[in-house]
């Protein structure tokens, strides 16, 4: 065998080896070509935290955070949220609880009858339902027809002049020279003037009870003449109440009479209303006497929601309880009890002919909640309820860390319509400034940035 023989024959066995290992391992790829891929992903892995290490701590500028965790929004995103932060501290916080209410007037003091003093007929009515008067304004005349009345007051009238009469004849008599006229005669007229002055005392006390004033009184006396009509003027403010110092006007209610009425001494001619300050009737169960009580014996402040379509429209806070009522209804089990409601005028208007018209900012009928405090917490953590953003059993806060914001879960003690009280377990401390408007668009943001899908109710409560 020559030398090329001895050489090709390796050669070809060699190459048969590899040609029988190649189909081996066709055949078995399913079996060993997935591990192997494995393995070298494993490897690329490893070498890829190696990179990421070499940048830990310098994750875009911000240390000690977490892209999963953490959010940073630009100015002009943080007025888009309508972002408002919040510095956690500790406060006392007061337990409420809500009770139906309504705005009523006060009993006896917010409505006021204006009655005719004296039989006679209607000839003006100056005042127009719904406008406003002012203390002594006129409201209304009368045409007097009282037989008593004019006959009372021809009487004074007789009176006053018979006592003029007894005067200048005293002073014509003490005018004439001593010792020419008795002093009996003077001693007689003296006792005529006064009998004339107890009459004329009598009748004006008369005049006055038939409910003239003491000017129309003295009038008549001047003039001699009988009064023909009768002006009914606003009556005084009755300043039994703290927020009703300032002067203000009168509410006309009603005016139930017209011109040309004949009307009867005693009878109704108009309601007119004082709203500078009403109640709150307040309606709670049974049960909610004794917290009432003690929310009344400790003086605490009760706060107040006026409700439009079933919605907050305006609230007041620092009321008192004025005082509870001494029975409970029968039929609904209610407790009642009842908060004095400053008042406030918010429109005015004024007419060319000098009717004035007001709009107070409370008025008798409308729907309240009142949130009456109940329990006293002390060093607790109190943020806004929309610091709160809930998803499943986790809830979490928004913790403002230099230009980003951290996603914080924290445990909710307790919560009403419009705070929350946070556990003070460490996640939140003292100082730390939390968002307080704009936390539930951080985490959509959040989410968003993440890949994960966007729960459309997350955050809100239904």
């Amino acid at each position: 065998m020559t030398t090329i023989s001895r050489n090709i024959i390796p050669a070809i066995i060699g190459l048969a080896i590899v040609v029988a290992l190649l189909i081996v391992a066709t055949a078995t790829a399913s079996m060993w070509l997935p591990k192997a891929q494995q393995i070298l992903g494993m490897q690329a892995e490893a070498k890829t935290e190696e990179e990421h290490d070499e940048h830990a701590g310098h994750d875009h500028g911000h240390a000690g955070h977490s892209e999963a965790t953490s959010v940073e929004l630009s100015a002009n995103g943080l007025k888009n949220i309508d972002f408002k932060p919040v510095t956690i501290e500790l406060g006392t916080y007061m337990r409420r609880i809500t009770v139906p209410a309504m705005v009523v007037e006060r009993p006896g003091r917010t409505q006021m009858n204006i009655s005719a003093p004296l039989t006679g007929v209607i000839t003006k009515i100056f005042a127009v339902e719904g406008s406003s008067v002012d203390s002594g304004s006129p409201l209304f005349e009368l045409r007097l027809t009282h037989e008593d009345l004019v006959t009372a007051q021809s009487n004074l009238i007789r009176t006053s002049e018979a006592l003029d009469v007894v005067n200048r004849e005293l002073a014509r008599l003490q005018g004439l020279a001593e010792g020419v006229i008795a002093g009996k005669r003077i001693l007689e007229q003296e006792y005529e003037k006064q009998k004339l002055e107890a009459s004329l005392r009598a009748e004006r006390q008369s005049l006055l009870l038939h409910g003239l004033d003491e000017e129309q009184v003295v009038q008549i006396m001047q003039t001699k003449t009988l009064l023909e009509r009768l002006v009914i003027r606003a009556p005084e403010h009755v300043q039994d109440a703290e927020s009703c110092k300032e002067t203000h006007s009168f509410h006309v209610q009603s005016l139930p009479t017209r011109v040309g009425q004949q009307v009867q001494a005693g009878e109704l001619l108009g309601v007119i209303a004082d709203h500078c300050e009403l109640y709150i009737e307040g309606r709670a169960f049974e049960g909610d006497a004794m917290r009432l009580r003690e929310a009344a014996n400790q003086h605490w402040n009760i706060s107040a929601s006026l409700l439009v379509s079933g919605k907050e429209a305006d609230r007041v806070d620092d009321l008192q309880v004025l005082y509870l009522a001494d029975h409970i209804d029968p039929q609904s089990r209610a407790f009642r009890f009842f908060i004095a409601l400053p008042n406030e005028i918010v429109s005015e208007r004024m007419l060319p002919n000098g009717q004035q018209f007001i709009e107070w900012r409370f008025k008798p009928g409308q729907r309240m909640d009142l949130h009456v405090p109940v329990e006293k917490w002390e060093d607790e953590i109190v943020v806004p309820v929309d610091a709160i953003v809930e998803e499943g059993a986790e809830k979490y806060v928004y913790q403002q860390n230099g230009d980003h914001f951290d996603r914080v879960p924290v445990h909710v003690k307790y919560r009403d319509q419009s705070n929350v009280v946070i556990a003070n377990d460490g996640s939140l401390f003292p100082g730390d400034v939390i968002a307080a408007r704009g936390a539930y668009e951080m985490h959509l943001t959040l989410k968003n940035q993440s890949g994960g899908g966007i729960d459309p109710h997350a955050g809100h409560n239904h």
